[in-house]
């Protein structure tokens, strides 16, 4: 006999017997495994006698594949929804948000943070796909003479691709050498938000855990930890191709300036974020700040309802990545299907593993996988259990009325 969840010193977590859960992941990183440890989960080496499967989303299309025969039962859980990309690509991304507001129900005017003063519009730079959007691109550009954009791929990841242009001249250049290459890899353009919140004279973005484990009804947690990422080098309105140090805080770009830390990896935590924003700006100004990020997310996930593929045995951690400008007003960058858990120092480690603690508490029924235990696609939308559970994970969705 194993438990399914073990203590966490500091935390009054209950224990609930139950019959071995094992298990199968497609990573072999560190803080997830050392999670599978701590539970007292059995590595599954057979194909299909799992209950529990961290797969990559590579994997995961294949299952929900129409030409694979693989059937998930009644006790498999696995961490990505069949279509998960329509929030992570980010050219979909837009396309949801721009489809729910063109929802008469959902117009700017009714789609308002709790205190009325800020539109989830606001919130989402204005983006175009390239190059079938290019026209519309070029007239906005006309519109806004001289401003920044941001040019990315919409299906890489870890600053790959990246780049800024404030000219004409620059993306048509691109965009001809693109096609001249035969590149079919489709690009997003962005406003570029140019006047961040600094910290130090260093640009900052945030990275958040979002659990979702429904989207209809929508059931969506976001956690306590979560992190600053730091630019190595100090922020500089001047555009250098060669050059994004100080515009992009991707790890992997980081890692690569002269001015990069190993010992804290150029990471704050959430908590010290937030100490620094309530001595700098107010506790009240910080409150709000947390409220509007919990806006954003609740409204995005809204957007992506009537599209995504609610499958039973589903759940999503996503990493969404948060840019706040020099007003406090929190800005989408873009959701990640697989944030990243390869650690960097200590605390990184701890931070995540506590994270992915705080998953399986949330997802696993008590009692799984005993075919006594309440089945996951029941579980899953009982918030009034859900959050009884000890952790750091707190709902941001509606609570579900028990009946309804």
């Amino acid at each position: 006999m194993s438990t399914l969840v073990t203590p966490v010193e500091g935390k009054d977590q209950s224990t609930h017997a139950t019959a071995v859960l094992r298990y199968k992941t497609d990573f072999e990183k560190c803080a997830l495994n050392f999670v599978f440890r701590r539970l007292s989960w059995e590595l599954c080496d057979d194909n299909s006698q799992w209950h529990f499967h961290w797969m990559t989303v590579g994997h995961v299309r294949n299952v929900f594949s129409p030409e694979s025969s693989t059937r998930l039962n009644d006790l498999q859980i696995i961490n990505h929804f069949p279509n998960h990309y329509e929030l992570t690509r980010k050219d979909l991304m837009y396309k949801n948000i721009k489809r729910y507001f063109r929802d008469p129900a959902n117009s700017n005017e009714k789609v308002l943070n709790s205190r009325g003063d800020l539109r989830l519009w606001d919130c989402v730079p204005i983006t175009y796909s390239v190059p079938s959007d290019m026209s519309l691109f070029v007239e906005e550009f006309k519109r806004h003479p001289g401003s920044t954009w941001i040019v990315k791929p919409t299906n890489r990841s870890q600053g790959k691709g990246i780049f800024l242009v404030n000219k004409l001249t620059q993306m048509n250049r691109w965009l001809r050498d693109k096609l001249a290459d035969e590149d079919q890899n489709p690009f997003i353009v962005s406003r570029y938000i140019d006047k961040p919140l600094l910290i130090g004279g260093k640009k900052f973005d945030l990275r958040l855990y979002v659990l979702v484990t429904s989207f209809r009804p929508l059931v969506a947690y976001l956690h306590r930890q979560g992190f600053a990422r730091f630019c190595a080098t100090k922020y500089s309105h001047a555009i250098d191709e060669d050059d994004l140090g100080s515009h992009l805080t991707n790890v992997a770009l980081q890692k690569g300036e002269d001015e990069y830390n190993e010992l804290h990896g150029g990471k704050w935590s959430v908590a010290n974020l937030w100490l620094y924003i309530q001595a700098t700006f107010g506790h009240q100004k910080a409150d709000n700040l947390m409220d509007d990020i919990c806006f954003v997310v609740t409204q995005t996930l809204k957007a992506l309802q009537p599209a995504m593929l609610n499958d039973k045995h589903c759940f999503e951690l996503y990493g969404y990545d948060v840019l706040v400008d020099e007003n406090l007003q929190p800005h989408l960058i873009e959701v990640n299907a697989s944030p990243s858990l390869t650690v960097t120092t200590m605390n990184d480690r701890l931070m995540k593993e506590e994270v992915l603690h705080d998953v399986f508490s949330i997802v696993m029924p008590p009692g799984f996988p005993s075919p006594s235990a309440m089945p996951y696609w029941e579980y899953r939308t009982r918030t009034d259990l859900t959050t009884a559970v000890s952790g750091g994970f707190k709902l941001i969705s509606d609570p579900i009325v028990v009946g309804s």
